[in-house]
């Protein structure tokens, strides 16, 4: 007797299908078509890049060809559908190197070929008189596993972590196979409850509440409940982002730099959308930008930035800065921004809500029509795509078309440093980036804004001038400082600034004064943590002299509160000594030098692309 089978889905491991393809007009405004290569290093060289060129980011990629189609794997005819599948789940189809295999009904399948599933084979046919179950007739049973690898295993039918990260690679492949492609279906992505559930445990325990005064263990207290509470108002569409709360903390200058809080769930909402989106962007993302982003720090842009001076041919440098940046970002140039690569409306309209839900401040409600408030987990993001259209991709068509000599670029967030090799061109690309910021409602700040003569011919040249040494430029908190080593090669010094270490000694001082009465070891824990990190951040080389003064100048700050406690007199300096030997660490160097270490990051796989 004939039974008939029906074999099992078979699992599929391709690409996201969510994408189409992108015609039309070029991005970022740049005068480039879509599908134009826009980086230098882009092009196939056939010299090997310099130290400073992957440490920018410009490693050799291959290119599309012409006649390449670029769009995510689609299913082949012969494949059945997955009905079980979420919009934008990967679909693909495997095929051997002889050409395309089908199966034909009622012949022999065939054997070891490529994508076979190992699913059981359920029967069709039902087996005969079911009604008893021990007087069955006739048993029709289904067959196991196929044999094969013990590593193989069927794909996972649960929405677990590991299957979100997965699909998250899917995404990331197309994305980086593909620089035009249009992302269609991304939302399910962002109200999966594991990634809620990841994105909640990632925030800060006590950081500060927004408009509703709901904390973060207070969200927690029935988690489950309130995440699939927020899946489902994503799913359907019922999500409402509420206002942000206004604050305000002190800048190294004095001024007050204002900040937004927004509510737990907002966060926890921004958090998992920015790990979705950063799939996509950060392989759109240029090498030379650093703020912000996952595997990226303050260092790596300033051993960026001093590699690159002292490798390349840099005479005159740019120190630019934006004015207000945060708060004059256009909301419908950011939109069309986004839309470059995102054309799922409901990611475009969960954004617009974020932009648009407004600020409280002392009870009073003011709308927002521009700018993103810093604070929330998406405003760094936006800030980093807002730039790479308007600055990036410009700065980096400039410096192929334009720049006659050594061009180098280092960014992070809105402060930047572009090195020139001759002052024409540094004039030139100041006075079009004036502009080209002038059309997206950006300016540069005049005061901090400076075009100074640096680098290693600087020094020769404003020798025969006799002008002295050049001048020194301060970024992410040091400043640069040309130099010569003992050897008599030439070296950037990085010292702490100035302003940042007069700030920090003056905020320690308000602070022991609040704590007086503390006992001795609990002022010590919190100096070793101060201590600790303001060496672990500043501890470069050329940088120990001024580690060991920081250090040096809290512990006189603590003698002088701790004398302060009694009237007797002052605490001897034996027992001051053995207060900050046991509770202030030694300052010591935590980096090694620029060129050390990007050349061991990217010597394998880099960690600054």
């Amino acid at each position: 007797m004939k039974e008939s089978y029906g074999e099992g889905l078979a699992p599929h491991t391709g690409l996201e299908s969510c994408a189409v393809t992108r015609k039309g007009k070029g991005e970022a405004l740049t005068k480039v078509r879509t599908g134009q290569v826009l980086s230098r290093e882009s092009a196939s060289y056939s010299r090997e890049p310099t130290l400073f060129v992957k440490a920018e980011g410009n490693t050799l990629k291959p290119i599309l060809r012409g006649n390449e189609r670029t769009c995510a794997v689609g299913d082949p005819a012969h494949v059945r559908k997955h009905f079980n599948r979420e919009p934008g789940d990967p679909v693909s189809s495997r095929q051997q190197q002889g050409g395309t295999h089908r199966e034909v009904e009622r012949q022999t399948p065939m054997m070891n070929g490529h994508g076979k599933s190992d699913r059981l084979v359920v029967p069709k046919k039902s087996s005969n008189k079911t009604e008893h179950v021990m007087a069955v007739a006739e048993r029709v049973e289904g067959s196991s596993l196929a044999k094969g690898k013990p590593e193989q295993s069927n794909a996972c039918r649960t929405q677990c972590r590991e299957s979100a990260h997965s699909r998250l690679d899917r995404v990331r492949q197309v994305a980086r196979r593909s620089k035009a492609m249009k992302f269609t279906a991304l939302m399910h992505h962002v109200y999966q409850p594991e990634r809620l559930r990841g994105a909640y445990f990632s925030l800060k325990r006590d950081a500060v509440p927004g408009v509703d005064g709901q904390t973060w263990r207070e969200y927690g207290g029935d988690l489950d409940i309130s995440l699939q509470g927020l899946a489902e108002r994503l799913k359907q569409g019922a999500y409402r982002a509420k206002p942000v709360r206004r604050a305000y903390i002190p800048k190294a200058d004095g001024r007050q730099r204002p900040l937004g809080v927004p509510v737990l769930e907002d966060k926890i909402v921004q958090r998992a959308t920015v790990e979705v989106l950063n799939a996509i962007y950060e392989t759109d993302f240029l090498g030379f930008s650093y703020g912000f982003r996952p595997k990226r720090s303050q260092h790596n842009a300033l051993d960026a930035l001093s590699a690159g001076i002292t490798t390349r041919k840099v005479s005159w440098v740019l120190d630019a800065d934006i004015r207000g940046y945060f708060d004059t970002i256009d909301h419908e140039w950011m939109l069309k921004f986004i839309e470059h690569r995102i054309a799922d409306r409901r990611i475009t309209r969960l954004i617009r809500k974020w932009l648009k839900a407004g600020v409280l401040e002392h009870g009073e409600w003011t709308r927002v029509e521009e700018g993103t408030p810093q604070g929330g987990s998406a405003s760094h993001l936006l800030a980093n795509i807002y730039l790479h259209y308007v600055f990036d991709l410009w700065a980096q068509q400039w410096r192929r078309t334009q720049a006659q000599g050594d061009m180098i670029i280092v960014r992070f967030a809105d402060d930047f440093i572009v090195g020139f090799q001759y002052k024409a061109d540094a004039e030139e690309f100041l006075k079009q980036l004036r502009e080209r910021f002038a059309k997206f409602s950006l300016e540069l700040h005049p005061e901090k804004t400076r075009l100074l003569e640096f680098g290693r011919c600087a020094i020769e040249f404003r020798q025969r001038r006799g002008k002295g040494k050049p001048e020194t430029f301060d970024f992410l908190g040091f400043t640069h400082i040309c130099g010569k080593t003992r050897k008599g090669t030439y070296t950037v010094f990085r010292h702490t600034s100035r302003k940042r270490l007069q700030a920090k000694l003056k905020e320690v001082k308000i602070k022991l004064r609040e704590r007086l009465h503390d006992p001795v070891p609990e002022t010590g824990k919190w100096l070793r943590s101060v201590v600790s990190g303001h060496v672990r951040y500043y501890g470069v080389p050329t940088n120990s002299r001024a580690i060991i003064a920081f250090r040096w100048q809290v512990a006189r700050l603590w003698h002088r509160t701790l004398s302060k406690r009694s009237q007797k007199g002052s605490v001897p300096l034996e027992r001051m000594k053995r207060y900050v030997d046991q509770w202030l660490p030694v300052a010591r160097i935590c980096h090694p030098w620029p060129l050390v270490r990007l050349g061991v990051i990217t010597k394998s796989k880099s960690l600054v692309r």
